[in-house]
């Protein structure tokens, strides 16, 4: 999927996991035109919305780096429509996981290993044949040099390091997107995400639907959103919480709708999860609820219009039972947070 050309700078005006299917198929290979003679890099990061956005601040600095290559990024074609936003990507090749990175027509000059720290990255990397590799060193890839996997590191600060280590600077700060331009700017909602890819991170719809309730009491339009998967969990919320049908947008926005949606809205009450990251991107005030991973691996920035409610504790990220300590966080714990951002995040 090729992009217009975009300027050499960084932004337009304005983990370590090894889980995945390994996918990438043969339109990914007509990505790099033959005619452009701009020498290629491919940077790998084959995995979730939440993901991508934690790397912008590396996309960003790998274009500042390199103004006249080529970049690829090698990640879910579903992630496509926000990768504009972002500014200095000029492709994106469809890949999920460590995946298969096709070759792209033409020797890769770059790659760089933003998938994790895991020997598959580097291994789909690898056979593309680059003639320079940035990664985290791994003991299976010898000749793969670069800095040790650093544990305990917020996920943005831990590729802005990475970069850093070959002598590229990245600002970590550097995560707002641009807005999309859509035809609805009128309403500013309170977006309420009850979702998350796993159970242990998904607060009790019941408390959601408490929340919603409370909130639409007092005067607010409240909006459910979701994946199409996971429209069944957003009406039974509207349904708890008295809300029309027409307040479910769970499946019936596609991701830059979800997005222009997050920029325009009042707040945005979420787990541990994509449109967490969407709020940072475009600091929209929101109140995220952590439970089985500590805020600082994978929160929003300390001096956004955010508020983090965590009881302290660490669990499994994948269970399949919501952690303990998320359901710790109460219904009365999240309408204070939400109340006082209101109160003070107008835009």
């Amino acid at each position: 999927m090729r992009f217009p050309p975009v300027p050499d700078h960084a932004r337009p005006s304005d983990a370590g996991s090894e889980t995945g299917s390994e996918t990438g198929g043969d339109t990914a290979r007509r990505n790099v035109a033959p005619e452009d003679d701009r020498p290629v890099m491919i940077v790998l990061r084959g995995l979730g919305l939440g993901d991508l956005l934690t790397v912008v601040p590396a996309l960003r600095a790998l274009r500042r780096s390199h103004p006249g290559h080529r970049i690829v990024l090698a990640a879910p074609a579903a992630l496509a429509p926000l990768v504009p936003l972002i500014g200095g990507v000029d492709e994106v090749c469809d890949v999920s996981g460590p995946g298969h990175v096709p070759r792209l027509g033409r020797r890769v000059d770059v790659a760089v290993n933003l998938y994790g720290g895991g020997r598959r990255g580097i291994a789909a990397l690898h056979r593309t044949g680059p003639a320079r590799l940035l990664t985290y060193r791994h003991p299976a890839f010898p000749d793969a040099y670069g800095p040790d996997w650093p544990d305990g590191v917020h996920e943005v600060r831990r590729w802005c390091d990475l970069l850093g280590w070959y002598g590229i600077e990245a600002d970590p700060a550097d995560l707002e997107l641009e807005r999309p331009l859509l035809a609805d700017e009128g309403s500013r909602p309170v977006v309420i995400h009850p979702g998350a890819a796993y159970p242990a991170r998904r607060w009790p719809p019941e408390r959601f639907a408490l929340v919603a309730a409370e909130l639409r009491d007092n005067g607010h339009q409240v909006v459910v959103t979701g994946s199409e998967r996971e429209r069944d969990l957003a009406e039974r919320v509207a349904l708890l919480a008295g809300l029309p049908s027409t307040s479910v947008l769970a499946g019936r926005t596609g991701l830059l709708e979800l997005a222009g949606l997050v920029a325009r809205a009042r707040l945005v009450i979420c787990g541990d999860t994509g449109v967490a990251h969407l709020a940072a991107a475009f600091l929209t005030p929101s109140v995220t609820l952590f439970g089985p991973v500590s805020p600082a691996l994978w929160g929003p920035p300390p001096a956004g219009p955010h508020t983090v409610l965590w009881a302290g504790g660490l669990g499994d990220p994948y269970g399949y039972r919501p952690d303990p300590g998320l359901l710790e966080i109460g219904v009365w714990d999240v309408l204070d947070a939400a109340a006082r951002l209101m109160e003070v995040g107008v835009r």
